[in-house]
C-alpha cells in the first residue's frame, strides 16, 4: 500500500472506532501522547480500543507506547485490544515488535487486513439463493446481529448484548444485515485455517496465549486459533472464524 492509503486506512478505522465506542455512556475518546483512545469499558472487547497513532522506528518509543497501553487497561474494569499498524513501524520497533509486546505481557490476538480504494460506484447484488437479508432496524435484530458476532469471535453472547444493546447507530446509521434462512438468522460457520497479511495487529494484556487469526473485508475470514486466559482469572475464550466481518 502508498504511504497516503495507510495512513487513510488507519485513520479510518480509529475514526470509525471513536464513534462506535463513543455512542456508550462514558466512553473514553480523549487521546494520549501516540494513542487514540475509543474506550467504552464494556464487557465487548471491540468497543475497547487503544491505537499506536504514530510512526515509531525506535524500539525504545515503541515499548513506551506498549507499556503506556497495558497501564490502561489495568486501570479499567473490562479488557480490550491494542492495535498496532506494522506498516507504521520501521527498523527496530517493527523487527522487535513481538518481543517487545511480549515483554510487556500483551498476547497478540488477531490480524486485520486495511483497505483502501476507489471501488464506487458499487455494482447491484444479486439475490442470494438461500437467505433472505434484512437491515437491522429494531432491538431484536440488533440482540440477534449481537449474537452472531458473539459466537463469531468466541465471547459470550452476553458480552455483545451489553456491547449493542440499545444503539441507535446500529440500527439507524449502520447498514448492518442479517440473512436468514427459514425466518432465522444465519450462524457463523467455521472455515479452514489459514493466514493472511496484514497491516495491523491487535494484542490483548494476558499472561498466556491469545487468539491469532487474520481477517479479510468482506466476510472472508479465516483464522489459526488459539485461547488465552484473561488476567482476571475468568473463563477462556477462542476466537474462531467467523463467517461475517463486525462491521
Amino acid at each position: 500500500m502508498k504511504r497516503s492509503e495507510i495512513l487513510e486506512s488507519n485513520d479510518q478505522y480509529v475514526s470509525m472506532w471513536k464513534v462506535l465506542a463513543g455512542e456508550r455512556k462514558g466512553a473514553d475518546l480523549r487521546d494520549k501522547a501516540g494513542l487514540s483512545v475509543c474506550w467504552a469499558d464494556s464487557p465487548f472487547p471491540f468497543l475497547n480500543a487503544l491505537f499506536i497513532n504514530e510512526n515509531i522506528s525506535d524500539s525504545d518509543l515503541l515499548r513506551v507506547r506498549l507499556r503506556m497501553s497495558r497501564t490502561y487497561m489495568l486501570a479499567k474494569q473490562h479488557s480490550g485490544l491494542v492495535y498496532v499498524c506494522e506498516d507504521l513501524l520501521s527498523g527496530a520497533a517493527r523487527e522487535e515488535l513481538g518481543a517487545i509486546a511480549a515483554s510487556e505481557n500483551l498476547t497478540f490476538a488477531l490480524d486485520i487486513t486495511g483497505m483502501a480504494g476507489d471501488i464506487l460506484p458499487l455494482q447491484a447484488g444479486l439475490p442470494h439463493p438461500v437467505l433472505d437479508f434484512a437491515r437491522v432496524d429494531s432491538e431484536t435484530a440488533l440482540q440477534a446481529y449481537a449474537d452472531i458476532n458473539s459466537e463469531g469471535y468466541g465471547f459470550p453472547l452476553e458480552a455483545g448484548r451489553a456491547g449493542l444493546a440499545g444503539s441507535t447507530f446500529w440500527k439507524k446509521v449502520a447498514f448492518a444485515y442479517i440473512g436468514y434462512l427459514n425466518g432465522q438468522p444465519s450462524r457463523p460457520r467455521r472455515r479452514s485455517s489459514t493466514t493472511a497479511r496484514s497491516i495491523s495487529r491487535s494484542w490483548r494484556r494476558g499472561p498466556t496465549r491469545n487468539a491469532m487469526g487474520s481477517a479479510r473485508p468482506r466476510s472472508a475470514v479465516r483464522s489459526v486459533r488459539r485461547t488465552m486466559q484473561p488476567e482476571s482469572g475468568g473463563p477462556s475464550f477462542t476466537l474462531p472464524t467467523r463467517a461475517c466481518p463486525f462491521i
